[in-house]
Parts: structure tokens; sequence; C-alpha cells
């Protein structure tokens, strides 16, 4: 699999930010059947840094409901912690 198919979008949150600040780590939404190897793979390549870990969990399927009524359901997804060795940085938001 291409590293431009595994990498998704970063997933933004406050946990997110918290874990960015606390543990050098940055969250993306991945592909489906993308594994830790690929993921560190498509990361140190897309931005030129070293990778030390990778985590990778999967957010459920979320349902709205409302007094016993679905109003809406949204899709599961899998999330990659990519933990960053010491020193690199990666700024998605840099000079906005």
């Amino acid at each position: 699999m291409d590293y431009t198919q595994v990498l998704l979008k970063p997933h933004l949150s406050e946990k997110a930010t918290l874990v960015k600040g606390e543990s050098n780590q940055v969250v993306f939404q991945v592909h489906p059947s993308a594994n830790k190897i690929e993921v560190k793979k498509a990361v140190e390549h897309a931005f030129e840094v070293k990778v030390r870990a990778v985590n990778i969990v999967r957010q459920k399927t979320i349902v709205q409901r409302k007094a016993n009524r679905r109003l809406a359901k949204s899709p599961g997804f899998r999330k990659a912690y990519v933990t960053l060795a010491q020193g690199e940085k990666i700024d998605f938001f840099e000079g906005v």
C-alpha cells in the first residue's frame, strides 16, 4: 500500500492536542487495513521525521439517539498514535 493511502488525515481533538504536548505524539486517521509498520513508514516518508513507536486503536461506531429513535450513525474508523523521537516535531497549522 502506498503511503499516500495509509494516512487519511490528522485527527484533531482535545485528547490529541493533550498527547501532542505531553508525550510528543501525533494522531492520524489511518486506512482500515494499515498496520503499524506501514503507518511508521508513511509518517517518516511524508514528514521526514523519526518515529519511535506506533499504537493503533479502533474508534467504534457512534449512534446518536433521542427518545429511543436513532437520529444519526457515524461509521467507525482507525486512528494511530505516533510517538516521535526526541527533538522531532510535526506542525499541521504552522503559520496560521
